[in-house]
């Protein structure tokens, strides 16, 4: 499925009904007087959050989105029906905003969430209404309300509990392979990823959601690479999973570039809770990994842990580690 976190829609609620104009009419009832019944309401438009969606897709092809109109009254006051409401899904973590793109309306954070965003319009009055002791056969009637309509903006936010960050090829994609079903696309160059991936862990009948972030570069927050498009997907996220690769040549300074990128783009994001995962420890002799790590602990002071994707046991140290922090 393609991964899309924007969308441009339109959305019209239904128009209500026109009220009746009509009068009794039977055999021997000289006088029936009014009895044209009121229009129905025009459906509204409402979107209602679902955590089985993971993207915004579905909007790409279709872009105009209509509410059922309400019917019209009829004779002997017969009201007519209310138009259907039309319910979209979208992921959880959308947002929607005005066509302005900048001004909020609301924000999905809660799984069957529901908000009405397009209300129709209310049904017209039909004669009946307009009866009264001085004017006892009144032709008067109204028309149905228009339903709202105008543009608005969908921007997905992925909530997840960690979110996984690093420099490009740093292995996250693998780290998700391997500790969830989700599967990743991976390969031995820079970039694999282009859209974020969700997988979920288990472990001692626990859960935590993990969310793979396109690889980071200098400059990201400008928009260099993939990851400003993609920053604001770990905005949501609880915990950082930072994972540098053991046989890059600076760990410090892969390090640092992250963390300055974060910090860049949002203060909030450099302040959130970190867990450090130095990977590929399985690429490199016990003598080198001991040199770069030390140059790493004296530079860097924050907890780490030395970790191999191909061995089973780290692949459930960090299973336990991520519960620990997420939970």
């Amino acid at each position: 499925m393609k991964f899309l976190d924007q969308a441009k829609i339109n959305l019209k609620a239904g128009n209500g009904g026109s009220g009746s104009a009509s009068f009794r009419r039977e055999k021997y009832v000289e006088f029936g007087g009014p009895d044209g019944g009121d229009g129905g309401a025009g459906g509204s438009i409402i979107f209602a959050a679902d955590r089985n969606l993971n993207t915004l897709v579905d909007f790409r092809y279709t872009q105009h989105f209509k509410a059922e109109h309400g019917k019209h009254g009829s004779k002997r006051n017969k009201t007519g029906a209310n138009g259907k409401d039309l319910i979209l899904k979208v992921p959880l973590g959308t947002q929607i905003y005005e066509e302005d793109n900048n001004t909020l309306i609301y924000d999905f954070k809660k799984n069957k969430d529901k908000y009405l965003v397009a209300r129709g319009g209310n049904g017209g009055l039909g004669n009946v209404r307009f009866k009264s002791s001085t004017n006892r056969a009144p032709r008067k009637k109204t028309n149905g309300k228009n339903g709202e309509e105008f543009w608005v903006w969908l921007q997905l936010k992925i909530i997840a509990d960690i979110g996984i960050i690093g420099l490009p090829n740093a292995g996250k994609s693998s780290l998700l392979a391997a500790i969830t079903r989700a599967k990743p696309k991976i390969a031995d160059y820079p970039f694999t990823t282009i859209n974020p991936n969700l997988g979920v862990a288990f472990y001692d009948n626990k859960e935590v959601t993990l969310a793979d972030i396109p690889g980071l570069v200098e400059g990201a927050h400008k928009g260099i690479g993939l990851g400003d498009k993609f920053l604001r997907h770990i905005e949501r996220c609880k915990v950082l999973l930072h994972l540098i690769d053991l046989t890059s040549d600076d760990l410090e300074d892969n390090y640092l570039k992250i963390r300055e990128e974060l910090k860049a783009y949002s203060k909030s994001l450099s302040l959130k809770k970190e867990i450090i995962f130095l990977n590929k420890s399985d690429l490199l002799e016990s003598e080198e990994i001991d040199k770069k790590v030390k140059d790493f602990k004296n530079k860097i002071k924050k907890k780490y842990k030395i970790v191999s994707l191909n061995l089973k046991k780290d692949i459930l140290n960090i299973k336990k580690e991520l519960i620990k922090n997420a939970y």
